[in-house]
């Protein structure tokens, strides 16, 4: 039990670390091949911070653990806006502009809305997972191609200006590169054993690690970049950060764990986690409306968020005693 409580934090504090590394020696070693900066920072950089969450649902996938991968994903957007956004408006509340409500919230509602329809019937199947990853690759595509269609684009210079301070070698960076991506299996298999070894132990619901410690964990790295973003007045990233991990969280990583280990899934995860996600995902929209003003998330509303998180966990907590 202690080995397994101890191969949790090991597992997190090395897949953090490694999810930083594996995409600094990335963007470094694109830069090397001629490779724009808008595609480094929309997809080199986009999936690499969202590694941890794809790494860890796929091997649970692979291991015959779907309670894992599918709370994880699940978990991870709840913990994204809950918790995350909650916080990181306690701290400085968050300015949103209305292109964003208008444009990429309403992709994500719609995206939720396909996930809730595919799990109604209590499974995802092979063709469900398919579905996913096909919109996915819409979306990416369609995304890549507004953001190449303009002139300047604010992203491409903030990735272009964060390269140049990178001074790694070519030969150091494709060494980051795979030494990350080594860290990042191992250390996301640590943490899926120890995970379920405790799970196993104290008879708890796989599906209950996956929705609390595991989707926690992985969360870290968009928890450091969206209080960092914000402390720094931009609220965009902070924002956009989390949009676009929970964008990813649902397509491609429910997605990818679909495609290699299609799972009945839970009643549970329709009747409590899904609509918990979807609730939170269109409260996005009242709270973000302004009114006569840009909208925005004040200190208040950050509160309502982390209280939410609060209750949810305090929940889940409750029925495994």
């Amino acid at each position: 039990m202690l080995i397994a409580f101890l191969a949790i934090v090991l597992g997190l504090a090395l897949l953090v670390w490694s999810a930083d590394l594996f995409v600094k020696g990335s963007a470094s070693t694109a830069r090397y091949f001629g490779i724009s900066p808008l595609f480094i920072g929309m997809v080199i950089v986009g999936f690499g911070t969202s590694a941890p969450e794809m790494v860890v649902s796929a091997l649970s996938s692979l291991e015959g653990n779907p309670g894992i991968a599918l709370g994880n994903a699940y978990g991870s957007n709840i913990t994204n806006i809950a918790l995350i956004l909650g916080l990181t408006a306690i701290i400085s509340p968050i300015v949103i502009e209305s292109k964003v409500l208008y444009k990429e919230l309403p992709i994500l509602a719609l995206v939720s809305g396909i996930a809730a329809w595919q799990l109604w019937d209590g499974e995802l199947s092979f063709t469900d997972a398919l579905v996913l990853l096909g919109v996915f690759s819409l979306l990416l595509g369609w995304t890549t191609w507004q953001a190449i269609s303009k002139k300047s684009d604010a992203l491409a210079e903030e990735v272009e200006q964060e390269l140049e301070t990178m001074t790694m070698s070519l030969k150091q960076s494709v060494s980051w590169l795979f030494s990350g991506l080594l860290l990042l299996i191992l250390s996301s298999r640590v943490l899926v054993w120890g995970a379920v070894d405790l799970a196993q132990a104290f008879g708890i619901d796989e599906l209950i690690i996956g929705l609390t410690i595991v989707a926690i964990g992985t969360s870290l790295p968009e928890l450091a970049s969206s209080i960092v973003a914000a402390r720094h007045g931009e609220h965009d990233i902070a924002f956009g950060n989390i949009i676009g991990s929970n964008l990813f969280n649902t397509l491609a990583v429910v997605g990818l764990a679909g495609v290699i280990h299609p799972m009945s899934v839970p009643p549970e995860v329709f009747t409590r986690d899904i609509t918990v996600m979807v609730v939170l995902t269109l409260s996005l929209f009242i709270l973000g409306f302004g009114y006569k003003q840009k909208g925005r998330i004040n200190r208040l509303e950050g509160a309502f968020l982390l209280a939410c998180f609060i209750g949810y966990s305090s929940y889940l907590v409750s029925t495994v005693f």
